[in-house]
């Protein structure tokens, strides 16, 4: 086997595209806890003591946009004035009008061309597993996500941190014949002026990256605590947000290919969202039922069509079984037409802002949280597959 480095990002959930993500999904949340049929699609942009929340919303439910951005805003942990975005100061931009109705009727069951719900738009989605880790999900990304969560637990617990709720950090894994090992852990973590710079590293490296990386740090390894030596200007003063920035955090660090389709602020009508979703359930309950070791799965749409016009498979030669009866149990044991997946995957519950923060795969606790991380098919794909051999 050649030694290869592979590196994956994450970032806070402070972060500006991470403060545009949660807002749009908590407006999504808003929405279908009084009306699970709402339709929404909502873009949020974040800058200094400003947000902007501009889409489409289609819903019966009473939606106080203002309301609900400021709430967010405070939860992440924006309540200092002093970081120019702040919840009770920032000022709201509200830009939202109804779906089109083009749009609708390919996508509302019995209205249209079509009698069945069609997708929401075309497009090709991307679901991986791997039994890498614990939760299926690729070391890197799986590392990256629990620096990021670590430092937020750590700032929540002590109201007198010297942490802001801004912070990104970046594993680089090597991998050999040998166990993988990491080669280099960046961090950057927004301040407080009153701490230097040393500081800061001896706290990180002691609380957040040795109790999360101790398993892959070797001597050799490389630590790299806020690069350019001062990280003081954060979140949203520092930096733009906007939602659907971070798709590849969102996912799977790069490891797999993406669809190109964000998914914060979508209800899941739109199969950018609920189709990537049950492809990680699809690939994640092949490899739990130990059909492959790894799983790449590829789903497309065509705005209006009831049925996925691809599903390709790639076990990349981990496979235990035939390709060919593979695929024919997956089509077998799961509707992946937009009406299924929904309906399978009860994707019309107000559980999205959860997945805006640490990455939308491999979060735990899952069994409650996102159905798309249950391996409730395992059985079912055994026994399927022992008949078909």
């Amino acid at each position: 086997m050649k030694n290869y480095l592979f590196t994956s990002e994450s970032v806070g959930i402070g972060h500006p595209d991470k403060v545009s993500d949660q807002i749009s999904d908590a407006i999504l949340d808003a929405c279908l806890e009084q009306d699970p049929n709402s339709r929404v699609a909502v873009e949020t942009l974040v800058t200094t003591q400003l947000v902007v929340i501009a889409g489409e919303v289609t819903t019966s439910a009473n939606i106080n946009y203002e309301q609900i951005a400021r709430e967010t805003i405070k939860g992440i942990g924006y309540i200092h004035k002093e970081l120019n975005f702040d919840s009770e100061n920032v000022k709201i931009e509200i830009k939202i009008h109804s779906q089109s109705n083009d749009i609708s009727q390919g996508v509302s069951e019995g209205e249209g061309l079509f009698s069945e719900q069609g997708a929401g738009d075309q497009g090709l989605m991307f679901g991986f597993a791997t039994n890498e880790t614990e939760n299926f999900m690729p070391l890197a990304i799986y590392l990256s996500h629990a620096l990021v969560q670590k430092a937020k637990s750590l700032r929540e617990k002590n109201p007198n941190s010297f942490l802001y709720p801004d912070c990104k950090s970046q594993v680089t894994i090597e991998y050999s014949e040998n166990a993988p090992k990491i080669k280099t852990v960046v961090m950057s973590l927004n301040h407080k002026d009153s701490v230097s710079l040393e500081e800061l590293r001896q706290f990180t490296i002691k609380n957040i990256i040795q109790p999360i990386c101790q398993n892959y740090l070797t001597s050799e390894t490389k630590i790299l605590i806020n690069p350019t030596g001062r990280f003081v200007i954060g979140g949203p003063d520092g930096d733009t947000g906007l939602t659907g920035r971070k798709i590849i955090v969102d996912t799977y660090g790069g490891y797999a290919r993406h669809g190109g389709g964000a998914f914060s602020g979508k209800d899941p009508s739109k199969v950018d969202r609920s189709a990537a979703y049950a492809a990680r359930w699809v690939a994640k309950n092949l490899v739990a039922a130990n059909i492959c070791d790894k799983c790449e799965i590829q789903l497309s749409y065509a705005i209006g069509y009831s049925q996925p016009l691809n599903i390709t498979l790639n076990f990349f030669q981990t496979n235990k079984y035939p390709e060919e009866k593979i695929e024919k149990i997956v089509r077998d044991v799961f509707d992946l037409s937009p009406k299924g997946i929904i309906d399978k995957l009860n994707l019309k519950q107000p559980i999205y802002q959860k997945t805006a923060f640490g990455g939308h795969f491999g979060q735990q606790p899952i069994e409650n949280t996102f159905p798309w991380e249950k391996t409730n098919k395992v059985n079912e794909l055994r026994e399927k597959i022992e008949l078909e051999i």
